[in-house]
């Protein structure tokens, strides 16, 4: 009785998946698709003289109406070009533009930043007008004119205040733990003796 039972529900499963139709386009579909595909570019070629057709720009009433799909291959746009101004290569690392970044921050160093500060003695001091400026002299006896902000020293220090004999750095350093400390120091003028 029972192995009647089970015959019966599996003749009648069999009955049912035969009955239904296949979702996919079938071969013979798939191959008239694909004439008719091939005979429309050829009539687009032979209408727009081929590579000429090609170089102009699709109006853009063309572009938003896509053509009618050829068999089950879908809809395709007609006139669709990419633009890739404005984005950003997928295939390429974040980790490898940072460190572009990074490298080209480094590289651009003024000549004042090569030196520690000990290094560097200040020549001469123009305070009393709208621009304080500070003349700078390297240890190979270069001068440099500099302004409040300037970029000094090699621990990133700037130049914060210019002052009748002296200028004021704030100096960046970065301890072992990553820590960032500032540290402000005096350049101050040395007096000729004797003279």
């Amino acid at each position: 009785m029972k192995i009647g039972n089970i015959a019966l529900s599996l003749a009648v499963l069999a009955a049912i998946g035969c009955s239904e139709q296949s979702t996919g386009p079938t071969t013979a579909e798939f191959n008239q698709g694909r004439e008719a595909m091939k005979n429309r570019v050829a009539e687009q070629k032979q209408k727009g003289g081929g590579a000429q057709a090609t170089a102009t720009p699709a109006p853009k009433a063309a572009a938003a109406a896509p053509s009618e799909p050829a068999g089950n291959l879908g809809v395709i746009d007609v006139g669709y070009t990419y633009d890739e101004t404005g984005k950003r290569d997928p295939f390429r690392s974040f980790l490898m533009e940072r460190a572009e970044r990074m490298a080209l921050e480094t590289q651009v160093r003024g000549p004042l930043e090569q030196f520690d500060l000990s290094q560097l003695s200040l020549e001469g001091v123009v305070w009393q007008t709208g621009n304080a400026r500070a003349l700078i002299a390297d240890p190979a006896g270069e001068t440099y004119i500099v302004a409040e902000g300037a970029r000094i020293g090699k621990n990133d220090g700037r130049v914060m205040a210019i002052e009748d004999n002296m200028v004021r750095v704030k100096e960046t350093y970065v301890d072992y733990l990553g820590r960032e400390t500032t540290k402000d120091i005096e350049m101050r003028m040395r007096r000729n003796e004797g003279g």
